[in-house]
C-alpha cells in the first residue's frame, strides 16, 4: 500500500511539472495589446470573416419592442420634446425620458412593468446611474439615479431676467433592487424612491453628462466646459446633505457663472459632451464638442481630489502613430473630404494593455490608442495592483496607434483571410460613417450608415483561430504571428442604434469569476471597488479561448430606435457545439481542427464531453459522445509520433561537404492533440489556483494582511469558487476514467498489448527500460527538461526510434498521470471547503506562528503535488476534528474558543457540533473519506478512533475502564506516531495522568522520523541535519511542555468522573505534581537518545527542577553539564579521567545560563562528595569573564565562590589525608584558593576606598559651571569622578590579579596602606635598600599627618604596623618610621601647628612591633649614635625623651608580669598589645640591660649643648629609672 502511494505521489508531481510549464507557456502567449498592433504593422490582413459553413459568430437571441406607454407619450409630445434613452446594465434595465418624465423597464425580458417618475416641470437633460455609498441610505437603497435638467429663462426684461431667473435642480433618486425568492433572478423588481432631501440647484449651468465611479463619486460636465461633482452625505445640523462642487474652475469663475447666465457670455465655450471612467487607475476622460481630450487624476484610491493632467487638441489631424503609416491590402483610405469625428471614447483594461489606456472610436471606423504615460512601454512596470504605481503616474494624452477601420461588406463578399470588397458601384462612398459606436473587452459594435445600404451592426471582435501565416522572412513570420487578427460580422439593424451595453453576469458566476481570477487577472479590481460583474466584463479580454470554460456567453444588448436587441457572441466551444448538433460532415469538423490546432480542438471537445463548460441549456449527451469521439479520433488528433531527429548543422556547408560541426539531436517523442488538449484544459482549470497561496492573512477589515501576528487565517477562495472548480476537475476526471475503463480510444489499444492485469496502464516495467526510464520519457516534449533536473546528461547519440505501442503506453500513461493529478486537485479543494465551512480561523488558532506562516504561504501546487503540502492537509483535518472531539470554552454561557486544548481551565466541557447542529465527527469523517480520501488515511481514522477512546476515559468513572481504554488508544497511536498530532493528543494523555505516553509517543514519532540518526550524523548535509533535529525538538517539546505545565499550572485539572467537569475542578497538590514529574524524569532518562536527555536537561534546569535532575539523571548529566560550559578550544577535548579537573579556570563566558550549569555541577560534585572537582568548579564560577557584562556577578559574589571553593579544597584534604600523593594535589590546590581570596579581598578593600574617595568629591560641591576652562579646580574633580566610577567599574566586573591591583588601582590613587599590605603579602624583595618600602611608608605617614597631624599618622603606624610585623624587616622600616614622625612631631609642636606628647610616637612605634621593645630600643639607638642623621640638639632630645618612654613602658612590661597581671592588662598601661609568647618572664638580665640603658642615656643627655632647664626634666627621668631598677624594692 505504501509503494503504491508513493507512486500516485510521483506521478502527481511529475504532472504538476507539465502543468506549471502549460499555464507559462498559455499566459507568455497572451500578448498587451501594444505589442499585437506593433506585430500589426507586418500583417498583410488585420480582418478575417466568420467562415460561411460555421454558425455565426455573433446572433440575435432575442429583441424586445418599446413599452407602449414610453411611445404613447412620446407621441403625444410630437416628437419635439426633449427625449433622451441609455442602459443601466448594474440592474438591467432600460431607461428613457420624455421631456421630465423617467421611464425603466426590463431590457433582457419583458415583464410588464414600466415605471415612470416624474421631475418637477422641467425637461430632463442627462440621466446618470451610481452606486450608493455605504452609511448614508438605508441598505435596500442600493443606487441612485441622478436626474439634471437645463436652465430656462422667463419672457420678463433683461434686469428682471437677472435678479429674478428661475432656477433647475439636480435630483437624486433611491434605487431599490428585489430577487425572487428562489434566487434565481436578483434583480426581478426595481422600485424608485424620491429623496426630497437630495436637491441640489444647478446654478445655471445645464448638465452635459453625467458619470459615476464604483466608490460612489458622480461627476457631470455642463454647457460651461467645467467639470462638477455632486456630493452627498448623510448631513449635520450645519452641513448640507447635498451640493454642486466645481473642480476645473477658481473662485472668480464661479462667482462669475453665479451672477451672469451662460447666455450672456459671448465667449467661445467648448462643453464637454461625455466622459467615461477608469475606476482600475482611477483617471476620468471627457471629449469636448471640438473634439478635445482631457484626462483628470481621481487620487491613487480613487478619492483624492480631480486634478488634471492633459488635454489634446486636433487629433482628427495627427498622422498615425507607429503602427498608421502602413497601409494594409484591404485597409481604405477615408473620405478625405468628411472630416471624421470622435464617435466614442473607452477607457482600456490593463487585462487589455498595461501601456494603452484609452481608445477613441472616429466617425469613419478607425480607432485611435493614447497612453497617459509619457515614456515606457510594454517590457516595464506599469500597473501595479492597488493602481498606479510610484514610477508611472499619468502625465499626457499620447496618440500611440491608430488602427485602420473595418471592410465594408462583410456580410456577403468577405472570404477568410481575405479582403475582396462586395460588388458596389463605383459612384458609392466606400467610408463607413458610424453614427454610433461602443468598444469594451476588446469588442467593437458600430452603426454603419453608409449609402446606399441601410443601417447596419459591425461587430469586430478578436480571432483566436490559426490562420495560416504569409510567407516571408523568419522575422517577419514570427512578427505576423503576434498581429492583433479580428474578427467581423456585420447584422442588418432596423432604425437607429442609439446605445450599446454588456450584459453582465449573474452576482454567482461574477463572484465565482472575481474570487478565482482577482489576484491573477483582474489586477486587485476587488479592492478597488470595482464590482464582481464588471471585473468579469474585463476577464473576456483575455480571450474566449482561456475563458471559455469558466464564463458564459458574452452577450450585448443594443437600445435602438426600435426596441432593444440581445447579442450573444458564440465562443469556438459554443460553434463546435453546434456543428456538433447539425451533425455537420467530417470536412467541416476538419477545418475547424485545422484553423484552432488540433490542442485547442481536443480542449474545446473534452470540455463538451465532460459537458464542464456555462450554457444556457445543458449539453446533450449526443453531443457529449460525439466530441468523445472527435477527442479520440486519431484522424482529427493524430497520434504520437518521434520528432527532433533529424541533424541540425550549426553552420553552413557546401553541397556534398561533409560538417564535422553538426549536432545529433535526440528524438523527442511528441503525443497526440488529445494529450495536448487534456494538458491546456488542465492547465487553464488550474491557471487560477495554481501558483497561489490557498490561505491567506487578513485583517479585520477583511484586506490582506502582511503582517502574520495581525490577522487572521481564511481560505483565498470562496465556498462557491471552490465548488465550481472542483465540479470542473471530477467532469474531467470522471470523463478520463470511464475511457479507461471501457478501453477506448489508446486507452483500448495499450491495454490490449499489455498482460491481463493492464499493468502498462499504471506503470508497469514492460516499457523500455523500467520504471525510470518511461517517467524520465513519459511527458515527450518535457523529458529533456526531467532529465536535466535529474542531473542527467543528454545522450548525444541518437537512440533507437520507439515503436508506435511505446509511443501510445507513454501518452496513455502520461494522460493517466494528468488525471490523477486532476483527482488529487478535486480533493483538496473538497478539503478546502470543508475546512472553510468549518471556520478556517477557528480551526488555525491553536496552531503556532511558524505553521500558520506555512499555511499562508503554502500554494495549491504544494498542497496538491509536494509531501509537505500533505502533511500540512493532514494537520488541518487533524485541527478539524479535532475542535469537534474536543470540548470548547465556555465562559458565562458565550463561546469562546482559545488555543488547541488548554481546555480544562476553569472552564466547562461541552461538544461543538458545528453551525445547525452539522458538523458532527462521524458526518466529517464520512465526508472525508468520500471527498478526499487520499488526504484522509487509514492511519487518520485509527487516530480519531484513539481518541475517541481519550474521550470515554474523560467521562468514565471506572477507574479499570478508565485504564483500559487510556492503554488502548496508547497501543493505536504507538502504531501510527508519524501520523498523529501528537501536541494535542498528548496533552489528552496528560489531561488522563497518563505520563507514560505523555513521554514515549513522542520518542517513538522520533525513531520514525529519523530512522538513520541523521540529526547525529556530521557527514551529511548541515541544511538537512539541522532540519532533523529541528523535528526531533518539536517532538521533545511535547513532553517539556508536560513538565512545564506540571512546574507552574497549578490550576491543571484532571478529567472528571462525571460528565461535565465543574469549575472547582481537581486541583493537583504539591506532592501529587512532584510525583508525575519524577515518573517523567524516570522515563525520559530510560531513552538512550543522547540528544533528548540533552534537551529535557535544559528542560528541567529551565523551570528551577535542579533537585530532581540531581537525583534521578543519567550518566550523561556531567558530560552534559561540561558541555554547555566549555570553551571552543576545549569542545575537542574530553577528559582522560575523572580526577583532572573537569573545566578550564580561564575563559569567556556569555552566557546565564553557562552559569546555572556551572553551579548546578558545582552541587552535583558536592552531592557526590567530590570535594576537588567542585573547587575547581567554584574557582571557574568566581573568575568567569563575560562578553556583554550583563549578567557579570558582583565582586562580594566572587568573593563568597572563592570562600566556597576554600572550604571544599579543607574537605578535599581531610578527605584524602590518607593518600600523600593526592593530599599534596589538594594541598597545592587550597594554597591557590586562599592566595587567591587574599587578593580578592584586596580588590574588595580598593573598591570599596576608591568608592568612599567618590562619594567625598560627590559630597563637596565640585560640578564645574558653564564656562570653566579644563584646568579650573571644580572641572578637574568631576574629571577625577568619572575617572574613579569607571575604576570601581572595571573592579566590579573581574578578579584582577596582585600585580594589577598594585599597579593600576592602589598606587594611581594612593592607597599606601593597602599597597604595604599587599607588599607584605607578596613578600616583596625587589630591592636590596627596600626603598620602595620606605618611599611608600613615607607617603602613608605623609598622607596621614595631612589628614590628621601626628594623632593619625600615629594611628596609621599602629594600624599597618601591626599587620605586617613580625617580618623580615623590610615591609616595617622602623628606623625610617621613627626619624620621620619624631621631626614631624618637633616641627608641628615647634610651629604651634598641633600639641605632640612625648610619647605618642614611641607608644606607636611599640604597637606597631605588637610590645616588642627590644626592635624599637634599637631603633633609636642607631638614631642616637649616628651624628650625621641627628644635627640638631632639640631632636636628638625629644628622642631621648621617646628613649625613656620606651625604656618605662619597658620597665611596666616587667612590672605586670612579676603582678601576675594579664596580656590585656598590659596592653593598658604600655598602649599597645602583644600575644602571650611575648610576656614571658623577665629575668635579672633585663633589669640590668633596662638600668645600663638609663645610665647610658643620662650621659647624653648632659653632653647636649642646651640650657639645663631643657633637658633637667629628660635626665631626671632616666635617673628615676635607673634608681628604681637599682632598687631592692623595685618590682
Amino acid at each position: 500500500m505504501l509503494r503504491e502511494e508513493e507512486l500516485v505521489l510521483r506521478d502527481v508531481t511529475s504532472a504538476g511539472i507539465v502543468v506549471s510549464d502549460r499555464i507559462s507557456r498559455d499566459v507568455a502567449a497572451h500578448l498587451d495589446l501594444e505589442e499585437a498592433l506593433e506585430a500589426s504593422r507586418y500583417a498583410s490582413h488585420p480582418y478575417a470573416t466568420h467562415p460561411k459553413e460555421w454558425p455565426p459568430l455573433v446572433e440575435v437571441v432575442d429583441n424586445w419592442e418599446l413599452p407602449s406607454v414610453l411611445i404613447e407619450r412620446y407621441n403625444a409630445a410630437g416628437g419635439e420634446g426633449t427625449a433622451l434613452c441609455g442602459i443601466f446594465p448594474e440592474i438591467r434595465r432600460a431607461w428613457a425620458s420624455v421631456d421630465n418624465s423617467l421611464f425603466l423597464w426590463r431590457f433582457d425580458k419583458w415583464n410588464g412593468q414600466c415605471p415612470e417618475y416624474s421631475a418637477e416641470e422641467q425637461a430632463i437633460c442627462a440621466v446618470g446611474l451610481a452606486k450608493c455609498k455605504p452609511g448614508i441610505f438605508v441598505e435596500a437603497i442600493q443606487y441612485l439615479i441622478v436626474l439634471a435638467t437645463p436652465v430656462e429663462f422667463c419672457d420678463e426684461q433683461l434686469l428682471k431676467v437677472l435678479s429674478h431667473r428661475k432656477d433647475y435642480q439636480l435630483v437624486l433618486v433611491g434605487v431599490c433592487c428585489t430577487g425572487r425568492p428562489d434566487g434565481t433572478d436578483p434583480y426581478s423588481e426595481v422600485s424608485l424612491q424620491p429623496l426630497p432631501e437630495y436637491v441640489v440647484p444647478s446654478d445655471g449651468v445645464t448638465a452635459t453628462c453625467i458619470t459615476c465611479t464604483h466608490k460612489g463619486r458622480i461627476f457631470f460636465s455642463g454647457r460651461d466646459g467645467h467639470v462638477y461633482e455632486l456630493q452627498y452625505s448623510s448631513g449635520s445640523s450645519w452641513h448640507k446633505r447635498c451640493r454642486k462642487v466645481c473642480l476645473t474652475a477658481g473662485l472668480g469663475s464661479a462667482i462669475s457663472r453665479w451672477v451672469i447666465p451662460n447666455v450672456f457670455r459671448f465667449a467661445a465655450v467648448d462643453p464637454i459632451v461625455e466622459m467615461v471612467v477608469d475606476d482600475e487607475r482611477n483617471l476620468l476622460y471627457a471629449k469636448t464638442e471640438e473634439m478635445k481630450l482631457q484626462v483628470y487624476e481621481l487620487g491613487i484610491n480613487g478619492t483624492g481630489p480631480l486634478k488634471r493632467v492633459a488635454e489634446e487638441k486636433n487629433l482628427i489631424n495627427q498622422r498615425d502613430s507607429n503602427y498608421g503609416s502602413r497601409n494594409t491590402p484591404g485597409a481604405r483610405t477615408p473620405n478625405r473630404v468628411a472630416k471624421a469625428s470622435i464617435v466614442c471614447i473607452s477607457p482600456l483594461s490593463s487585462l487589455e494593455s498595461k501601456w494603452l489606456h484609452l481608445v477613441a472610436v472616429l466617425s469613419d471606423g478607425r480607432r485611435m490608442y493614447f497612453s497617459t504615460f509619457s515614456s515606457g512601454g510594454s517590457s516595464g512596470s506599469i500597473v501595479g495592483l492597488g493602481g498606479l504605481s510610484n514610477r508611472h503616474k499619468p502625465s499626457c494624452l499620447k496618440l500611440v496607434a491608430t488602427r485602420p477601420p473595418p471592410p465594408l461588406g462583410v456580410g456577403s463578399g468577405l472570404g477568410f483571410g481575405s479582403i475582396p470588397l462586395a460588388p458596389r458601384g463605383q459612384n458609392e462612398d466606400l467610408a463607413l460613417k458610424v453614427e454610433t459606436a461602443y468598444h469594451s473587452a476588446g469588442t467593437l459594435v458600430l452603426s454603419d450608415s453608409s449609402p446606399p445600404t441601410a443601417s447596419s451592426l459591425v461587430v469586430v471582435s478578436k480571432d483566436f483561430s490559426m490562420q495560416a501565416l504569409p510567407s516571408g522572412s523568419l522575422g517577419t513570420t514570427v512578427k505576423s504571428s503576434r498581429a492583433l487578427r479580428e474578427s467581423v460580422s456585420s447584422l442588418p439593424l432596423e432604425g437607429r442604434m442609439l446605445f450599446v451595453a454588456d450584459i453582465l453576469p449573474l452576482p454567482s458566476t461574477a463572484s465565482t469569476v472575481q474570487s478565482l481570477y482577482s489576484e491573477l487577472a483582474l489586477h486587485g479590481m476587488e479592492n478597488s471597488g470595482v464590482t464582481s460583474e464588471k471585473s468579469a466584463v474585463n476577464l473576456w479580454a483575455r480571450g474566449e479561448l482561456s475563458t471559455q470554460h469558466i464564463l458564459p456567453r458574452r452577450r450585448i444588448v443594443i437600445f435602438s430606435t426600435m426596441g432593444t436587441i440581445e447579442l450573444a457572441f458564440n465562443r469556438p466551444v459554443d460553434i463546435l457545439r453546434r456543428l456538433f448538433e447539425s451533425n455537420s460532415p467530417r470536412s467541416v469538423l476538419e477545418d475547424f481542427f485545422g484553423r484552432f490546432g488540433a490542442g485547442e480542438a481536443a480542449a474545446m471537445c473534452l470540455m463538451l464531453a465532460s459537458k464542464l463548460i456555462d450554457c444556457e441549456n445543458a449539453v446533450s449527451n449526443a453531443v457529449a459522445e460525439r466530441a468523445a469521439e472527435s477527442f479520440e479520433d486519431p484522424r482529427l488528433v493524430g497520434m504520437p509520433k518521434l520528432e527532433g531527429g533529424s541533424a541540425l548543422s550549426s553552420t553552413t556547408t557546401i553541397a556534398g561537404g561533409i560538417n564535422m560541426g553538426q549536432v545529433v539531436q535526440e528524438a523527442e517523442p511528441v503525443f497526440s492533440g488529445a494529450y495536448e488538449g487534456l494538458s491546456l484544459c488542465s492547465a487553464r482549470l488550474l491557471y487560477p489556483v495554481w501558483e497561489l497561496p490557498v490561505m491567506v492573512m487578513k485583517n479585520g477589515e477583511g484586506s490582506p494582511d502582511l503582517n502574520s501576528a495581525n490577522g487572521v487565517v481564511v481560505c483565498r477562495l470562496s465556498i462557491g469558487a471552490m465548488q465550481v472548480l472542483e465540479n470542473k476537475f471530477r467532469s474531467v476526471e470522471i470523463f478520463l476514467r470511464s475511457r479507461k475503463y471501457q478501453r477506448r480510444g489508446l486507452y483500448g489499444y495499450v491495454a490490449g498489448l499489455g498482460d491481463s492485469t493492464g499493468s502498462i496502464l499504471y506503470g508497469g516495467t514492460e516499457v523500455r527500460n523500467g520504471a525510470s526510464s518511461m517517467v524520465r520519457n513519459l511527458f515527450g516534449a518535457y523529458s529533456r527538461n526531467l532529465q536535466n533536473a535529474d542531473g542527467g546528461t543528454p545522450n548525444k547519440r541518437q537512440r533507437l526510434p520507439y515503436a508506435p505501442a511505446e509511443l501510445a503506453a507513454m501518452e496513455v500513461r502520461a494522460m493517466e498521470c494528468i488525471r490523477q493529478l486532476l483527482l488529487r486537485s478535486a480533493e483538496a479543494l473538497f478539503l478546502l471547503q470543508l475546512l472553510s465551512q468549518h471556520h478556517v480561523t477557528r480551526i488555525v488558532q491553536g496552531f503556532d506562528a511558524d505553521l500558520r506562516q506555512a499555511l499562508t504561504q503554502m500554494t495549491f501546487h504544494q498542497l496538491v503535488c509536494s509531501v509537505e503540502g500533505d502533511r500540512l492537509a493532514t494537520r488541518l483535518i487533524s485541527a478539524l476534528m479535532e475542535l469537534h472531539l474536543t470540548p470548547a470554552m465556555v465562559v458565562n454561557g458565550q463561546a469562546c474558543h482559545v488555543k488547541a486544548y488548554t481546555l480544562w481551565d476553569e472552564c466547562s466541557k461541552a461538544y461543538y457540533t458545528g453551525p445547525d447542529s452539522r458538523g458532527t465527527v462521524n458526518d466529517i469523517s464520512a465526508r472525508l473519506r468520500e471527498g478526499c480520501p487520499s488526504y484522509y488515511k487509514e492511519s487518520d481514522y485509527k487516530f480519531y478512533v484513539a481518541v475517541e477512546y481519550l474521550d470515554r476515559a474523560a467521562v468514565s468513572s471506572d477507574p479499570e475502564e478508565k485504564d483500559n481504554l487510556v492503554r488502548e488508544a496508547y497501543e493505536l497511536l504507538g502504531k501510527i506516531p508519524e501520523s498523529a498530532d501528537l501536541r494535542i493528543v498528548c496533552k489528552r494523555f496528560e489531561g488522563l495522568r497518563f505520563y507514560e505516553a505523555v513521554v514515549r509517543l513522542p520518542l517513538q514519532k522520533v525513531q520514525v522520523l529519523d530512522p538513520a540518526g541523521d540529526a547525529f550524523n556530521e557527514q551529511i548535509d548541515p541544511t538537512e541535519r539541522h532540519h532533523m533535529v529541528a523535528q526531533r525538538e518539536q517532538c521533545y517539546e511535547i513532553i517539556a511542555g508536560a513538565l512545564r505545565r506540571l512546574k507552574g499550572d497549578v490550576s491543571h485539572r484532571e478529567f472528571g468522573s462525571g460528565g461535565k467537569a465543574t469549575a472547582g475542578g481537581i486541583i493537583l497538590d504539591a506532592a501529587s505534581r512532584k510525583k508525575y514529574i519524577r515518573q517523567i524524569v524516570q522515563l525520559a532518562v530510560q531513552s538512550p537518545d543522547r540528544l533528548f536527555h540533552e534537551y529535557i536537561y535544559r528542560t528541567l534546569i529551565d523551570l528551577g527542577l535542579e533537585n530532581e535532575l540531581l537525583e534521578y539523571g543519567g550518566p550523561d548529566l556531567v558530560p552534559f553539564l561540561q558541555k554547555a560550559v566549555r570553551e571552543p578550544r576545549e569542545e575537542a577535548v574530553s577528559a582522560s579521567t575523572t580526577s583532572a579537573p573537569p573545566l578550564s579556570n580561564t575563559g569567556v563566558l556569555n552566557s546565564s545560563d553557562q552559569v546555572k550549569y556551572l553551579d548546578l555541577l558545582a552541587r552535583y560534585y558536592v552531592l557526590k562528595r567530590q570535594h576537588y572537582l567542585a573547587a575547581h568548579v567554584l574557582l571557574k564560577l568566581a573568575e568567569r569573564r563575560f562578553i556583554d557584562g550583563r549578567n557579570a556577578p558582583s565582586l562580594e559574589e566572587r568573593c563568597q565562590y572563592l570562600s566556597n571553593a576554600v572550604l571544599q579544597a579543607k574537605n578535599a584534604t581531610s578527605v584524602n589525608v590518607v593518600s600523600s600523593a593526592r593530599g599534596d594535589q589538594d594541598n597545592g590546590l587550597l594554597d591557590l584558593l586562599e592566595g587567591k581570596l587574599a587578593v580578592a579581598r584586596f580588590q574588595v578593600k580598593i573598591k570599596e576606598q576608591i568608592e568612599a574617595l567618590v562619594a567625598k568629591l560627590e559630597a563637596s560641591d565640585s560640578t564645574p559651571e558653564p564656562g570653566q576652562s579644563e584646568d579650573h579646580p571644580r572641572r578637574q574633580d568631576s574629571n577625577k569622578i568619572g575617572i574613579m566610577k569607571e575604576k570601581v567599574k572595571e573592579l566590579s566586573s573581574d578578579l584582577m590579579s596582585i600585580t594589577q591591583l598594585y599597579n593600576e588601582y592602589a598606587v594611581p590613587f594612593e592607597l599606601w596602606e593597602i599597597c604595604l599590605e599587599m607588599l607584605h603579602f607578596a613578600s616583596y624583595a625587589g630591592d636590596t635598600d627596600s626603598s620602595i618600602v620606605r618611599e611608600t611608608w613615607a607617603r602613608l605617614i605623609d598622607q596621614a599627618l595631612s589628614q590628621g597631624g601626628i594623632a593619625e599618622a600615629c594611628s596609621v603606624l599602629k594600624r599597618v604596623g601591626s599587620h605586617v610585623y613580625p617580618g623580615d624587616g623590610a615591609v616595617l622600616p622602623l628606623e625610617t618610621l621613627c626619624l620621620h614622625l619624631e621631626k614631624a612631631a618637633m616641627e608641628r609642636q615647634t610651629s604651634g601647628v598641633e600639641f605632640v606628647g612625648d610619647e605618642d610616637v614611641a607608644r606607636a612605634l611599640l604597637a606597631a612591633c605588637k610590645g616588642a621593645v627590644e626592635p624599637v630600643l634599637n631603633t633609636y639607638d642607631q638614631l642616637l649614635s649616628s651624628g650625621a642623621i641627628l644635627t640638631s640638639p632639640l631632636l636628638k632630645l625629644r628622642l631621648l625623651r621617646s628613649v625613656l618612654t620606651v625604656l618605662r613602658e619597658w620597665a611596666m612590661s616587667v612590672l605586670a608580669q612579676k603582678m601576675g597581671t594579664t596580656a590585656f592588662g598590659a596592653s593598658l598601661i604600655l598602649g599597645g598589645s602583644f600575644s602571650p609568647e611575648q610576656t614571658a618572664v623577665i629575668n635579672q638580665g633585663v633589669r640590668d640591660k633596662i638600668s645600663s640603658a638609663s645610665n647610658r642615656y643620662m650621659t647624653e643627655v648632659r653632653r647636649l649643648p642646651l640650657p639645663r632647664s631643657q633637658t633637667e626634666a629628660v635626665y631626671r627621668g632616666f635617673r628615676e629609672l635607673e634608681e628604681s631598677l637599682l632598687s631592692p624594692f623595685s618590682f
